[in-house]
């Protein structure tokens, strides 16, 4: 009787452990995702500005983007936040190839797409995620989580489907755009559990490594030794350097969410920052909005919620 006792007690008491543990590693992943949210939205408004007035060019910031992650991981390293784990180099490759494609590819689609087709075919890379989890890595989604997924894509279509315009070379780049996101997505947190590495661990080898690929194409197709011998005002240093530490705390939180959950969960992370940016500049900026675009912006949120609720 007493063992019996002794046994049921020591069952509860590892039941609540893992509940308590559970319920913690739920609000680090909330904490995170509004941090994400916060930092994607502050770069977005900064980048923009080096971009419109000071003429920065892109490739070029997403450089020092990634030195300075270097930088500020190093720094977290020496001072003991986190262990640097030895790795196979070669095994990093594919994810920093990936990024760099990621990058140069979204901006090109960016650039040659209206911001309508552009957000669409954003959109499509939820989808596509599930996809390549299927096909490359045997990992099934419920139907309760594709249900999810309905909803939102058509959302993001009613918002953008006045500035939906098609051209060939548009098309293809947002297709490569999509697919080459997904899979940097996918392999963030693939490589996290195929390495045993910690957001920090893994963004370790990553940062420097996409840096390096990069230096090439900026080299080759940015004006650099004009940024050199620029005179630059204290106004114009101040938001580069934002720019660049604000991308730290991105990177950061992008791979601590995908990590602890999956990139499914980021992207929808993602179109829940989507909604905020839309309301903000409707309620901020009283920005005009159509019939169709509330009722899309009402379906993506619910898409959201109820994947929220599904994965609850």
């Amino acid at each position: 009787m007493l063992t019996t006792v002794i046994a049921t007690s020591g069952f509860l008491a590892r039941k609540y452990v893992d509940k308590d543990e559970k319920s913690k590693k739920k609000i680090k992943t909330g904490l995170a995702v509004l941090l994400n949210i916060s930092v994607s939205i502050a770069i977005i408004l900064t980048n923009k500005w080096l971009y419109t007035v000071v003429g920065f060019p892109n490739m070029t910031l997403t450089l020092m983007h990634f030195m300075t992650t270097f930088i500020c991981l190093h720094v977290c390293q020496a001072f003991g936040v986190f262990s640097v784990k030895k790795v196979p180099m070669t095994s990093m490759i594919p994810l920093a190839l990936c990024f760099c494609g990621f990058v140069v590819v979204t901006n090109l689609s960016l650039e040659n797409n209206s911001v309508g087709t552009y957000q669409v075919a954003k959109v499509m890379t939820t989808p596509c995620v599930l996809l390549i989890q299927y096909y490359c890595y045997g990992k099934f989604a419920s139907k309760a989580t594709i249900l999810t997924v309905i909803p939102i894509i058509i959302g993001v279509v009613l918002c953008f489907i006045y500035d939906i315009k098609f051209n060939l070379i548009g098309t293809v780049y947002a297709i490569m755009g999509v697919v080459v996101t997904s899979f940097y997505q996918v392999l963030v947190g693939e490589k996290q559990k195929e390495l045993q590495l910690n957001s920090m661990q893994l963004l370790y080898y990553q940062a420097p490594m996409s840096a390096v690929i990069l230096i090439l194409p900026v080299a080759t197709c940015e004006p650099v030794l004009q940024l050199a011998y620029r005179s630059w005002t204290f106004m114009e240093l101040v938001p580069v350097v934002c720019s660049c530490l604000i991308a730290f705390t991105v990177n950061f939180s992008i791979y601590w969410i995908i990590g602890s959950t999956s990139a499914l969960t980021y992207n929808m992370a993602g179109h829940l920052k989507f909604c905020l940016t839309v309301a903000a500049g409707f309620f901020l900026f009283q920005d005009p909005m159509s019939a169709n675009q509330l009722f899309g912006l009402i379906l993506t949120l619910a898409g959201v919620v109820a994947y929220s609720h599904v994965r609850s």
